[in-house]
């Protein structure tokens, strides 16, 4: 009866973490022939800003950019290598507290190379 709930709890607090690390307006998003590793790897995910604890907690998903340019740093050196490369300074941060509106960013928008919402189509179509 308590581990249920704290499994579901947690399970749904780690990916929602992970999916707005990938579903922000500005995304990186490209066709097979056109896409790059290294674009892709700053550009494709956000920096999740967290408070500290929250970030310890999970493992510094946050800094997750760091990761996809090298899944070989370990979790707990992630924080260090975004501080001490300045390339890395480039990426989109993302708060916690603004991830609530990137939920419905859901289709893309290939002549604007963005993510839009249902409803941005539907203005867009009106227009």
């Amino acid at each position: 009866m308590v581990q249920l709930p704290v499994t579901v709890i947690g399970s749904t607090i780690g990916v929602w973490m992970f999916y707005v690390q990938h579903q922000y307006e500005d995304t990186y998003w490209h066709k097979h022939e056109e896409w790059d590793y290294y674009d892709a790897s700053l550009y494709g995910s956000s920096f999740l800003v967290l408070p500290k604890p929250f970030q310890w907690l999970s493992g510094n998903i946050g800094v997750h950019h760091v990761h996809h340019m090298s899944a070989r740093i370990p979790n707990y050196k992630l924080q260090q290598a975004h501080d001490e490369n300045p390339e890395f300074h480039v990426v989109t941060k993302v708060r916690f507290k603004d991830t609530l509106k990137l939920i419905n960013l859901a289709l893309w928008d290939e002549e604007n190379r963005k993510l839009i919402r249902f409803k941005d189509l539907k203005a867009r179509r009106a227009a």
